[in-house]
């Protein structure tokens, strides 16, 4: 008996419908998610949890009463044991990066301070070497602020902002501005330098160190679980298409899609 999957009056073989997942760059997503279901299978939810779980969905598709849930559940197709482990899975999942990475986060932190540190700097930037040192020594010799020539000479989109930019990363400008930017003090202006085919100017405004505070922690176990997932992934390789008589069957051939 050969088997298929059907969509509408369509019927589709196994190995169509993985084209179709590699086609609409569904095959990273699907990997994913089993990863991560496999790591948080043995992760359970109080019966507060599931009830918290259940109000949040009802009120975002509108289902005001148990039959109204119960036939949303059937029109997703979802078996009874489905349902429960989609309702909770956004919670156990966050236990599951908590228990994980929660007691790594600090050291981590550490690790990637450096590049975590923010800064607000000044930039004017123009294909001019002459009015770039003329505009370095205005600035230099207080006879006009930086901000007034910036909107009056700067060529980039930081014009329309006194020259200001930031707050970024520190890693986040080009990394020339950077590598500038983390040796500087604030207030300390860098004479005209070339990059690319500009000339610049940079002046560092603030230097605001980062902190290990909940929204950072936060967004570091985050980071670390997405690091986590792209090496399984990368571990487990491509989705196949086997054809075995059993099994484990030693014939096995396998097709990469």
């Amino acid at each position: 008996m050969s088997v298929c999957f059907q969509i509408g009056t369509e019927a589709i073989a196994p190995e169509g419908m993985l084209t179709l997942l590699n086609r609409y760059q569904l095959t990273p997503q699907l990997l994913k998610g089993y990863i991560v279901d496999q790591a948080i299978a043995a992760i359970t939810c109080s019966d507060e949890e599931f009830k918290a779980a259940q109000t949040q969905l009802c009120q975002r598709y509108q289902l005001a009463t148990p039959d109204a849930l119960e036939k949303w559940r059937e029109q997703q197709g979802m078996t009874e044991e489905d349902f429960v482990s989609m309702l909770t899975r956004a919670v156990r999942v966050e236990k599951f990066k908590q228990e994980t990475w929660g007691p790594k986060t600090e050291s981590y932190f550490l690790s990637r301070k450096s590049s975590l540190d923010q800064v607000i700097y000044s930039l004017i930037r123009t294909r001019d070497l002459g009015l770039a040192q003329e505009l370095y020594f205005r600035i230099k010799e207080g006879e006009q602020s930086f901000a007034e020539l910036a909107r009056q000479y700067s060529e980039g989109i930081e014009a329309s902002t006194g020259g200001v930019l930031g707050p970024v990363r520190i890693d986040q400008p080009h990394p020339a501005v950077s590598r500038l930017l983390a040796v500087s003090q604030p207030g300390q202006l860098w004479p005209p330098r070339p990059l690319a085919e500009w000339f610049i100017i940079v002046r560092l405004e603030k230097f605001i160190p980062a902190q290990l505070d909940e929204a950072m922690r936060r967004r570091l176990i985050d980071e670390m679980f997405e690091t986590w997932v792209r090496e399984q992934m990368q571990q487990m390789g491509p989705l196949r298409l086997v054809e075995s008589a059993t099994p484990s069957s030693p014939d096995t051939q396998s097709q990469e899609l």
